[in-house]
């Protein structure tokens, strides 16, 4: 992998921060904290330049909260100026690494994503007829600062944007707790070792997508493996035995024990591919696709909360329409037809009622 240096008075310039506070403020231009932000625009984006230029910038306090669905998770949004900085600094760095990346990882990546991992991940199924299905256990929060930080610096040796990487890391919050030994540990090494990296971050994001890229190249270049595919911490093999899937398997769990990281216990499967596999919201077949039923009560939820909301002026119309119009969007990627008209058929909606 090539090194990166000399990028950090781009990371910083007024035009960067231009572009990143424009990202970041997609889709949130009404938010108290944007509108704040918006009435001294060119003030405070100078002001947060000059803080990058002489290293004197501090980020702010993470807000959190759980989500419980798919699973509970502890997400945290930084402040809206700390947003800005993640989206100047991943605009410049990630375009640099990206190219070292291999085509068969597809999350976080522009001209990727969910439904482009789908259609590769049926292709492989179609020609492979044994299937190796991982996950990690406790992904983002078991991410190792030391390892992570160690592996940034193969890549970029530029001090400023070294620095600034060190204080987004060492700033973030303290991530749910993860207890994991391995060799050579001592009983306190777990709670010593600063790990976890916070879900929400746009860096995190990318960091963790990085933190992977080792394991990518191990199992293409070292294990040989011919058909692969990683979404994230979700990651699946193909071959043509159930015992080669066997060996890949135990050279993985030795791989990622250099990362400190573990493969989750129940969610490890070796499967003939005729069975097919649960994937990213569906359940793929050599010649179908299915919507998983997690996915299918989630919307059915979510779509009677909205519906709800918009009658009674909490969203508007055409807030509710590109929810639905982004769910039809990804379920049609699989053989949904039917669920979808039995899920809208007499759906009946009453926009903004006033209550007297």
């Amino acid at each position: 992998m090539k090194s990166i240096r000399d990028i950090y008075n781009n990371i910083c310039s007024f035009e960067n921060l231009f572009t990143a506070y424009q990202k970041a403020r997609r889709g949130k231009r009404y938010l108290y904290y944007t509108v704040q932000f918006d009435s001294h625009l060119e003030e405070n984006l100078l002001e947060l330049s000059d803080e990058l230029k002489t290293q004197t910038y501090h980020p702010g306090k993470y807000r959190t909260f759980w989500i419980q669905e798919p699973k509970p998770r502890l997400i945290s949004a930084a402040p809206f100026r700390d947003r800005i900085v993640h989206h100047a600094m991943i605009d410049v760095i990630e375009p640099l690494i990206d190219n070292s990346f291999i085509e068969d990882s597809f999350a976080c990546r522009r001209g990727r994503g969910t439904h482009a991992a789908i259609d590769r991940c049926q292709h492989y199924l179609r020609r492979f007829p044994w299937v190796l299905k991982c996950d990690i256990r406790k992904y983002f929060p078991s991410i190792d600062h030391d390892i992570l930080f160690s592996l940034i610096k193969r890549t970029i040796r530029e001090p400023r944007t070294l620095w600034l990487t060190s204080v987004i890391l060492k700033t973030s919050n303290e991530q749910e707790t993860v207890k994991m030994w391995f060799p050579g540990d001592d009983l306190l090494t777990p709670i010593e070792r600063r790990k976890g990296l916070p879900i929400g971050n746009l860096t995190s994001q990318f960091f963790a997508n990085m933190y992977l890229d080792g394991l990518d190249h191990f199992i293409k270049q070292e294990l040989k493996c011919k058909g692969y595919v990683r979404y994230m911490d979700d990651f699946i093999l193909f071959g043509q035995s159930k015992e080669c899937m066997w060996e890949w398997k135990m050279n993985i769990i030795n791989y990622l024990a250099r990362l400190r990281l573990k493969l989750h216990p129940k969610k490890q499967e070796i499967l003939p591919s005729r069975n097919g596999i649960p994937f990213l919201g569906f359940t793929l077949y050599t010649n179908k696709r299915r919507l998983s039923k997690g996915n299918i009560r989630s919307f059915k939820q979510r779509s009677q909360s909205q519906v709800r909301e918009l009658e009674d002026g909490r969203i508007s119309i055409s807030e509710f329409n590109n929810s639905l119009i982004s769910w039809i969007g990804h379920a049609s990627h699989g053989d949904t037809w039917r669920l979808r008209g039995k899920l809208f058929h007499g759906m009946v909606i009453h926009p903004y009622r006033s209550h007297r």
